[in-house]
């Protein structure tokens, strides 16, 4: 049988401009990557994405973006998704930077490489929670519900 699997055409092993942050110097235009996913485990009702930089300052690490309720028909997010729209029924939470959209790599200047991790989850079911959640309550709410994941690891420096 055929893996759950994440692709990207905007990730190979580096984060390009477009999708860095903004903000603090960085220089990015904020976009959210293409990201698709193909041969979902059976039983999927719904899909979370997350963009996770673990090797951030500070306990935690950073969370980027985390989208969840998904529909279980959608098999792709288009590259600049965060501002363009996401699928209906679909929900955000605030990331690390304050906001409810993707927010791009941004590590601090003189930083080795940070990785961003790209993960998409098939779940069990959709997560009965309003949005207002921080994203690590998110993970442990969707715990139980993981039927497979797959992730892409990029990596940014500056």
């Amino acid at each position: 049988m055929p893996s759950f699997t994440l692709s990207s055409s905007d990730l190979g092993g580096s984060v390009d401009q477009p999708f860095v942050y903004d903000g603090f110097g960085a220089g990015g235009n904020n976009e959210s990557p293409a990201l698709a996913w193909t041969n979902p485990p059976a039983g999927t009702k719904s899909f979370l994405v997350t963009c996770h930089d673990t090797d951030a300052p500070g306990p935690g690490g950073w969370w980027h973006w985390v989208v969840f309720n998904l529909p279980a028909s959608t098999s792709e997010l288009k590259r600049n998704a965060n501002h363009t729209g996401l699928p209906n029924g679909a929900k955000t939470v605030v990331n690390s930077y304050g906001d409810r959209d993707y927010g791009g790599p941004c590590p601090p200047p003189g930083d080795a490489a940070h990785p961003y991790v790209f993960t998409v989850y098939a779940l069990s079911d959709e997560l009965d929670l309003t949005g207002s959640e921080m994203p690590a309550m998110v993970l442990f709410m969707a715990d139980s519900l993981i039927l497979g994941k797959s992730s892409i690891v990029s990596y940014y420096a500056r």
